[in-house]
């Protein structure tokens, strides 16, 4: 399943960012104040394409069955994309539940002290949301602290979030994206910044998500865990459900068939983390200074029925770390199979100690590139583009696609 789903994880992005193109437009409405616009979402229907006007609105709008059809989404769009709508405040700036087909570009989310855009299945964990486009949002300043996400994505499969910028979400515990149950989904050009908080994530992939691809999204300083694949999910929250009883056998997992290519992390307490995961490739990304480790290996979710978190492959990517500045290159939890992951092909460079740069790993690295220099561009203008000459020409983030 893993190799099958890379082959189609590599178009994926072609493929979503291409289901709004040529859609059917049977009606467009204009609105510019939050009643129109509850009035429009409240009678869309296939094809209804809702333009909302340049301001501030508030925020803590609630839908329900907003649901188009293929090749007729509902559309709900800033109407001038280089002066997007502001939907400021309150606990969620916008919340759909059992959408379908649906189609957001171009939106503000700020402020919000709870998420600033939650879409989820409602109460039924076996018939998700689906076919949702997020494409050119911006969501900052969520929270201030504790479990509060910019986007928050429940039981949604065959999803893509596009171009979105995500800044300054709860510390302590929030994510600029946590999804739970969700299947078949990419992050493609997005920006996650945060300020390297304990406890915060950039990208969380639990409670059963699986076939997600990460790929070209830049993440500065978000979070102690700048993307974990996995998590800690009560059990009651899976996506598709549980069986009962879960059984002894261990064959469960937080996360599955993660794809994570061409990135670029800058700062974070781990840039990667795998935790309870049972599959996944982290593979031609760019990690520049992490603060204290490249890779976490953990396991949270304790249970017979659960399997240790294994199968992480970890390959031609470029990690530049600074002497002192880190612990070291991996760090291994307990309950976990780090015997089973795959390091190969990777350039570690530690700046100011060349000779500190192999790193200790759980298995032998295949064909590491120890202490030379990738040669950046500008770093410190976060230009990771490599300069001609660059030993790491055929990794990390800006390496050719394969």
């Amino acid at each position: 399943m893993l190799k099958r789903w890379f082959k189609r994880g590599l178009i994926l992005v072609a493929l979503l960012s291409a289901a709004g193109a040529g859609a059917q437009s049977s009606k467009t409405i204009r609105v510019k104040d939050v009643e129109s616009l509850t009035r429009a979402v409240a009678g869309a229907q296939a094809g209804t394409k809702i333009l909302v006007a340049p301001g501030e609105y508030r925020g803590g709008l609630f839908f329900a069955n907003v649901r188009g059809r293929k090749g007729r989404p509902v559309v709900i769009a800033g109407e001038n994309p280089k002066k997007p709508p502001v939907f400021r405040g309150t606990t969620e700036g916008m919340h759909f539940s059992e959408a379908a087909y649906l189609d957001l570009r171009h939106l503000t989310f700020i402020g919000a002290s709870g998420n600033g855009l939650n879409i989820d299945n409602g109460g039924s964990y076996e018939t998700p949301a689906h076919h949702i486009v997020l494409r050119g949002l911006i969501v900052k300043d969520v929270g201030p602290e504790g479990n509060h996400d910019g986007i928050k994505l429940s039981g949604v499969d065959d999803f893509l979030v596009e171009g979105c910028t995500l800044e300054r979400w709860g510390t302590g515990g929030g994510s600029g994206v946590d999804m739970v149950g969700c299947h078949r989904g990419a992050f493609h050009k997005n920006v996650f910044r945060h300020t390297d908080s304990e406890g915060s994530t950039g990208i969380q992939a639990k409670g059963g998500c699986s076939a997600i691809l990460v790929q070209d999204n830049r993440f500065e300083n978000a979070g102690g865990r700048a993307i974990n694949i996995g998590g800690s999910t009560g059990l009651e929250f899976f996506r598709p459900s549980l069986p009962k009883p879960l059984g002894a056998r261990p064959r469960f997992s937080e996360a599955k068939d993660i794809l994570v290519e061409h990135n670029v992390f800058t700062g974070s307490g781990a840039p990667v983390a795998f935790v309870g995961v049972d599959g996944a490739v982290v593979r031609y990304n760019t990690i520049y200074r992490p603060k204290r480790w490249a890779v976490r290996i953990l396991q949270e979710t304790v249970n017979p029925a659960f399997v240790p978190s294994r199968n992480g492959r970890f390959t031609d990517n470029i990690v530049v770390f600074r002497a002192g500045e880190w612990a070291e290159a991996v760090n291994i939890g307990p309950n976990t199979a780090p015997q089973t992951f795959r390091f190969a092909r990777n350039l570690w460079h530690c700046q100011g100690d060349p000779s500190g740069s192999r790193p200790a790993l759980p298995t032998p690295e295949i064909g590491g590139i120890y202490g030379k220099d990738p040669l950046f561009r500008n770093p410190d203008k976060g230009d990771f583009r490599l300069k001609p000459g660059s030993p790491a020409i055929n990794k990390g983030a800006y390496a050719a696609r394969k």
